[in-house]
């Protein structure tokens, strides 16, 4: 190999390095806005749910998933937004931190779902329940859960679908049973 082929071999080498290095600066810059983009939606997620808790009851902020590094997440969306999108973030992030005290104070712990407590409160009685009794009894044992007549409603459904309590109609009202596992199953 002469001494000017390997030097044209090396610029050529030099030219496509120089070429890579800056399409991989491109990508990285590509996907930095892409994740101010993805930061901002979940800011945004995170404020709507905080409203619909607020509002609604009906958020359980134990299940939203965790971000282990929450607090430059928010500052990067603080600096990426502008206008009304930056006050997206404060909120989201006065959200997470609410939403943290609240899982603070009961550790890592899940909070049971809300079928396995209605089952609870059913196992105590042997007869038919109405799902605003339940409803009424789950928030006086639970202070902490607040879901809608209609969430209840399609709970107590769902553990009928799947076979775990029963259902009874008399004349316009509709009552819920545990089912009974020792017996035969025939109740009613």
């Amino acid at each position: 190999m002469t001494s000017q082929s390997a030097a044209t071999l090396r610029s050529r080498y030099v030219e496509q390095a120089a070429s890579d290095l800056e399409e991989n600066r491109r990508r990285q810059q590509e996907l930095a806005q892409r994740m101010a983009v993805l930061k901002q939606e979940e800011a945004l997620l995170a404020d709507i749910l905080n409203l619909a808790e607020r509002y609604e009851g009906f958020a359980d902020a134990s299940r939203l998933p965790e971000q282990s590094k929450d607090e430059p997440a928010t500052a990067r969306t603080k600096r990426a937004g502008a206008g009304s999108a930056a006050r997206r973030p404060a909120s989201a992030k006065a959200a997470a931190a609410g939403g943290k005290a609240g899982a603070g104070a009961k550790g890592t712990s899940r909070r049971p779902l809300l079928g396995d407590l209605l089952t609870d409160l059913l196992r105590g009685y042997d007869e038919p329940r109405l799902a605003k009794e339940l409803r009424e009894e789950l928030m006086e044992k639970h202070p902490d859960r607040h879901p809608t007549p209609q969430v209840v409603r399609n709970t107590l459904e769902a553990l009928v679908a799947k076979g775990r309590i029963q259902r009874h109609k008399q004349q316009r009202s509709v009552m819920y049973t545990l089912v009974e596992t020792g017996t035969g199953g025939s109740a009613d």
